[in-house]
């Protein structure tokens, strides 16, 4: 919130957020307002599925958000100046302005394990669908069911990934298949499973089996820490995000303010004035 409401100070192009309430509160079909999203970002999801990896994906649909002033900032461990800790759980957050709402993913980067790029993919189209709606919240859906405390905005956000058109043609009829399904969507296999569920392609019992194989799967699976050697000025670009860091590199640049400042407000002291070469070069 201190971010946002600097960059709204010192930035005078910004313009009031076309994405904030476009869906209004009632929503029409899920795969309408979908495409409504997703017209509005200038994205399709032919570019998603184009991409080499999920990596890649979210990287563009972060760079779509950001063209239209919605701040992503994404969980950085030790990093940030909270920690994350059991204590806390949720999947995303929106917050709320008039010009750059924020979104924060807060993952499963803490240290003990590294959420898949999948499920981060589907987060934020989840929180950009709230966005959409004029919805500011913090929100946890669990990949592992396929009820949801927000039904219609995780229906959006599956048809913005997921089309139905895509699903039909997925050979559901096997787990291999809906992993097949995924690494076109650029998903999980969970999610893959609980659309193809919701839409009643397949029946809740097959998708409670390839759930638990699922969760097997990633359970035996070896989890590997991150977070700890990040370069510090990659840490900023993921945690304060590249839009907001790019927008006060150039107010600073004018002289709005002093290369300290921007230190202490955008980069939380992860890197000193001497190092805003290094941060230039991965922003701009």
């Amino acid at each position: 919130m201190r971010k946002q409401k600097l960059v709204v100070k010192s930035d005078r192009s910004l313009t009031k957020n076309k994405i904030i309430g476009m869906l209004g509160k009632s929503g029409t079909a899920p795969e309408e307002d979908a495409a409504r999203v997703m017209s509005a970002l200038g994205v399709a999801h032919t570019d998603l599925q184009a991409c080499r990896d999920n990596d890649t994906a979210l990287a563009l649909l972060i760079e779509h958000l950001e063209e239209n002033q919605i701040l992503v900032s994404q969980s950085v461990h030790n990093r940030m100046p909270q920690r994350l800790t059991g204590a806390v759980s949720f999947s995303g957050m929106t917050i709320r302005d008039a010009k750059v709402p924020y979104i924060f993913l807060a993952g499963g980067n803490h240290g003990d394990k590294q959420e898949p790029t999948g499920r981060t993919i589907f987060t934020l189209a989840l929180m950009t669908v709230l966005i959409a709606r004029k919805v500011f919240r913090t929100v946890t859906w669990n990949s592992q069911s396929i009820s949801t405390e927000v039904k219609y905005e995780y229906d959006v956000a599956g048809a913005m990934l997921m089309p139905l058109t895509c699903m039909e043609e997925f050979d559901l009829s096997t787990l291999d298949g809906v992993k097949t399904g995924a690494n076109e969507c650029k998903v999980t296999p969970s999610a893959i499973t609980v659309r193809a569920a919701r839409l009643g392609l397949i029946t809740a019992e097959a998708a409670r089996d390839y759930l638990r194989e699922l969760r097997e799967e990633f359970d035996k699976a070896p989890k590997r820490r991150t977070g700890g050697n990040i370069h510090p000025w990659n840490a900023v670009r993921k945690y304060a995000g590249r839009e907001l860091s790019r927008r006060m590199l150039r107010v600073m640049e004018n002289g709005g303010i002093s290369p300290k400042e921007f230190c202490r407000t955008i980069c939380n002291n992860q890197i000193n004035p001497n190092q805003l070469g290094e941060l230039r070069q991965v922003i701009m």
